[in-house]
C-alpha cells in the first residue's frame, strides 16, 4: 500500500492547489450545500454569492428578504427552486430557534453531538455533516465521498464491499495512521480525491493511462491480472 501523502503530492502536482469552499463556518456551509441540485461547484459558487451580496449570509437576513430575490437566485441552483428557497428559510429558522442564531456553537460541542446538531438541517446527512466539520477544522478524520473512497479503494486501502458503510469503515481505519494533522491538509486531501473520481478515476472506464498515480495503484494490475484470466 502506497502512502497516502506520496498519493496527496501527486494529484496536488497534476490538479494543483484545490479551491476550498467560499463558505465558513457552520452555517454558510449549511447553506453552500444547498446551493444547488446536481450542478457544477461553478453554479454552486455563483448561487451562493448571489446570496452573499444580495441578501446576506445570516439567519435573520434570509428570513427577511424578498422572497422573489430568493426565487431568483434559486432558480440559478437547478430544479425546484420553490423548494429549495423553502430549504434556505428552514436552515434560518432553525439556526435562530434551537442555536439563537449562532451556529458556530456547535463547534464547541463534543463531535457526536456536533454532527446530531447538524443534521437537524435540510439535506444534512451524516456524510455532509462531517464533511462541514471537516471545514471547519472540527473533524478528527477525513470524511470521504462516493469518489474519494472509490479512488482510495482502487488505490489499495481499505477494500470495497457491496456493502458502502462497510467499505467506509475499512478505508477509514486503513487511512488513520496516515492522515495529516493539519486541518486545511486534510481538507485539501478530501478535495483532490474527490476531483480526481470525478474527472480520471470515474466509477466506469477509469482513465488509468493519464493517471498521476498509476504507479502508486493497485488498480491496473488487478484489471491486468483479472482480463488474462477471462483471456
Amino acid at each position: 500500500m502506497p502512502e497516502f501523502k506520496k498519493i496527496i503530492a501527486k494529484l496536488k502536482k497534476h490538479y494543483g492547489a484545490p479551491t476550498m469552499p467560499p463558505a465558513k463556518g457552520p452555517f454558510e456551509l449549511v447553506l453552500w450545500e444547498n446551493a444547488c441540485y446536481l450542478l457544477p461547484d461553478e453554479r454552486r459558487a455563483a448561487v451562493f454569492e448571489g446570496l452573499r451580496k444580495q441578501v446576506g449570509l445570516d439567519a435573520k437576513a434570509i428570513l427577511r428578504a424578498d422572497p422573489d430575490v430568493l426565487l431568483a437566485l434559486a432558480t440559478m441552483g437547478g430544479m425546484r427552486p420553490k423548494v429549495r428557497v423553502f430549504r434556505w428559510q428552514e436552515i434560518a429558522r432553525i439556526t435562530l430557534s434551537q442555536f439563537d442564531g449562532d451556529l458556530d456553537k456547535i463547534l464547541k460541542l463534543p463531535y457526536a453531538q456536533a454532527k446530531k446538531a447538524l443534521k437537524q438541517f435540510p439535506n444534512i446527512g451524516d456524510p455532509g455533516a462531517e464533511k462541514i466539520l471537516m471545514f471547519c477544522g472540527a473533524s478528527p478524520g477525513m470524511p470521504l465521498e462516493w469518489n474519494g473512497l472509490r479512488v482510495l479503494t482502487r488505490v489499495g486501502y481499505g477494500r470495497w464491499q457491496k456493502n458502502y458503510g462497510a467499505a467506509y469503515r475499512s478505508v477509514q481505519e486503513a487511512l488513520k495512521p496516515e492522515l495529516p494533522r493539519k486541518a486545511e491538509a486534510i481538507a485539501q486531501a478530501h478535495l483532490l480525491l474527490r476531483q480526481h473520481g470525478k474527472e480520471i478515476c470515474p466509477d466506469k472506464s477509469p482513465q488509468c493511462y493519464e493517471c498521476p498515480v498509476k504507479e502508486l495503484c493497485a488498480y491496473p494490475a488487478k484489471q491486468a491480472k483479472m482480463f488474462s484470466r477471462g483471456a
